[in-house]
């Protein structure tokens, strides 16, 4: 059956529908539309002008089947190329305007969907014969019932049939026709369904290999050109090409190799770690391939040598040619029937007519059988394809399942060392950040001791003056005495002259308003040694106050240690290089006298003491000595 044929039994389908009234005529504008579909899915550039002159308006009224032919054979059947159209869409489109009209649709809790129904079909006008209306005889109906059958891993149950053929003697005359056909396979007359899925799996295999032809389909392994590597792939073969893909769902195509006549098969032995290795041979390339075992293998290379066959017998379907066989067959079978009954009238051939009769009743005995161990061979080949593709999945889904445990250790193992590299980075940061603390409580340190020796020497000073200041009083009252008893010495002597009278006086004056002056000087001497003393002590506070801070950055204390710091003597740890203040003072003392000498045997405490004693009897003998002056003014 060519392509026009096939175009022919949708384009009939459409025009039927499409004649409301079933008198075989459409009206014109209705011809229209369907024509610009037509030119539409078949990919037909568009000839309004044709289209306008071949349907103009007149008085002939509406066009039947016969007055359309015409146009439909020059405008659009003979343009069409089988490469520039898709077949199911088309299809699809005969079937949407046809189904509307006959189609009673599906009920409820059927186990057919609609598009199974769709695929039913097109396999019906596939096997339907090539005369108008298009029915499906009864042997056609069978070789399909048997086919879903077997793909569906069951055994065939003509019972239904026969049943259906013995009630409906229409059907057993003329055939079935899609409605029927569709009719009855809804209510489970024909074949019994019990799993809607598996119905439909078995229904989409049988679909894609006669409608779509496909001889074979199923994964191999198949080596790079350019990477000589092996990669699983998905291959499809049909009878002019070997398509191949990433995966079952033939989403990523990832190439297609062309077959040719001059293409050879070429099995080879295991090489690279891969059994069941073959070569696929075309003018261009040289493709090399490995099946999962030698059955595999050998059905492989006998589709591949099937497709080289049809190519070079110029047919383009396997299964065109196994309806064009089956009829043949059966017009023979006819054409011996009817010979055997005419030879049945004459009673001079009796006995020959009835050897001939039992010789083909036992041919076709023997055909039968022949076919039927076909079918069961085959159907067994097709049950050892299945069981070993899902051993094969279960393999690579436990291998899956692997690699995916693989991978979650290697994120979790990723995560924690991720979280300890985050870890030492907080770590190191800190570490920065203590050490800067470090450096600036350092310098703060410095700048404190700098500013108690200041403080001191400052004291000193103030100390010295305060001494100086004193002496002098000493010397002023001794000499404001001594002028005092000159004085009452003078006044008991009577016979002094005038001159000394007034002179004595005047020096006692005097001597008065520099003790005064002296006693002022001791006061804010007094009073700036006091300042002095109090800057100090708040330079000592700010020594120890940052001595402390650098020795709790030394050695930070921890939690746990807290309990045992605070059961520990209230001593200050010091590390190297932290001093304290009078520590600091006595090696400044030394580094600027160096001719003075430090007992050895002295510890840092007994200094600190003794420096502590020292600064306590410098303020007592101050205090003192401010009693004392206060008690002299009495």
């Amino acid at each position: 059956m060519d392509l026009k044929t096939e175009l022919l039994k949708s384009i009939w389908y459409a025009f039927t529908s499409l004649d409301a009234e079933k008198c075989g005529k459409v009206s014109k504008s209705q011809l229209k539309v369907l024509s610009h579909n037509l030119y539409t899915v078949l990919n037909i550039p568009h000839d309004p002008e044709a289209l306008e002159q071949h349907f103009k308006d007149d008085d002939n009224g509406p066009v039947s089947n016969h007055g359309y032919m015409p146009y439909l054979d020059k405008y659009i059947l003979d343009k069409v190329k089988e490469e520039m159209f898709d077949k199911e869409k088309f299809d699809d489109l005969c079937w949407m305007m046809t189904m509307k009209k006959n189609f009673k649709g599906i009920p409820k809790n059927a186990l057919l969907s609609e598009r199974d129904c769709f695929k039913l079909f097109c396999l019906f006008n596939l096997l339907s014969e090539d005369r108008y209306p298009l029915v499906m005889i009864l042997e056609e109906v069978e070789y399909l019932l048997k086919k879903i059958s077997t793909a569906m891993s069951r055994e065939w149950d003509g019972k239904p049939l026969e049943d259906l053929i013995f009630q409906d003697a229409l059907v057993r005359e003329e055939g079935m026709s899609v409605w029927t056909f569709l009719e009855h396979m809804i209510a489970g007359r024909l074949l019994k369904v019990t799993s809607a899925e598996a119905f439909s799996l078995a229904l989409d295999e049988v679909y894609l290999e006669m409608y779509h032809n496909v001889l074979k389909r199923g994964y191999m392994w198949k080596k790079g050109h350019v990477r000589r590597n092996w990669t699983e792939r998905w291959f499809v073969l049909k009878p002019s090409s070997m398509a191949y893909y990433a995966s079952e769902d033939m989403k990523d195509k990832k190439g297609e190799i062309q077959l040719e006549k001059d293409c050879v098969i070429e099995a080879v032995a295991d090489r690279e770690g891969k059994r069941c290795v073959f070569y696929v041979k075309t003018p261009n390339k040289t493709y090399e391939m490995s099946a999962s075992d030698q059955r595999q293998k050998v059905e492989w290379t006998q589709a591949i040598q099937t497709a080289v066959r049809l190519l070079i017998e110029g047919k383009s379907s396997l299964h065109q040619e196994l309806k064009l066989k089956r009829r043949v067959q059966r017009e023979h079978s006819q054409q011996e029937r009817s010979r055997s009954t005419r030879s049945s009238c004459s009673s001079q051939s009796d006995d020959l007519n009835i050897q001939e009769t039992e010789k083909l009743e036992k041919e076709k005995d023997r055909q039968d059988l022949e076919i039927e161990n076909i079918i069961q061979h085959a159907r067994e080949l097709e049950t050892r394809r299945r069981e070993a593709e899902e051993e094969e999945r279960k393999k690579q889904r436990e291998v899956q399942m692997e690699l995916e445990r693989q991978l979650k250790e290697a994120e979790m193992l990723r995560d924690s060392m991720k979280m300890e590299m985050q870890q030492r980075a907080k770590e190191a940061e800190q570490q920065k950040k203590r050490i800067e603390e470090l450096e600036l409580t350092q310098c703060q340190l410095e700048a404190a001791l700098n500013m108690e020796i200041q403080t001191r020497l400052e004291e000193e000073r103030a100390r010295q003056e305060l001494e100086r200041v004193l002496q002098a009083e000493d010397e002023k009252k001794k000499q404001f005495q001594l002028l005092q008893e000159q004085q009452n010495f003078d006044l008991m002597l009577e016979d002094s002259d005038d001159s000394r009278k007034d002179d004595t006086p005047s020096a006692l004056h005097s001597a008065s308003q520099e003790l005064q002056h002296l006693r002022a000087s001791r006061q804010r001497s007094h009073q700036h040694l006091e300042e002095v003393q109090k800057k100090l002590r708040n330079a000592s506070q700010h020594v120890r106050h940052w001595n402390v801070q650098l020795n709790r950055l030394m050695k930070p204390i921890t939690p746990g240690e807290r309990l045992e710091h605070r059961l520990l003597k209230n001593t200050c740890p010091r590390k190297e290089g932290a001093l304290a203040s009078n520590e600091f003072i006595s090696k400044l003392k030394i580094r600027a006298d160096p001719n003075s000498e430090i007992p050895e045997n002295k510890t840092l405490e007994e200094q600190m003491e003794a420096t502590n004693l020292s600064d306590g009897s410098d303020e007592s003998q101050t205090n003192a000595q401010t009693t004392n002056d206060h008690e002299v003014e009495g």
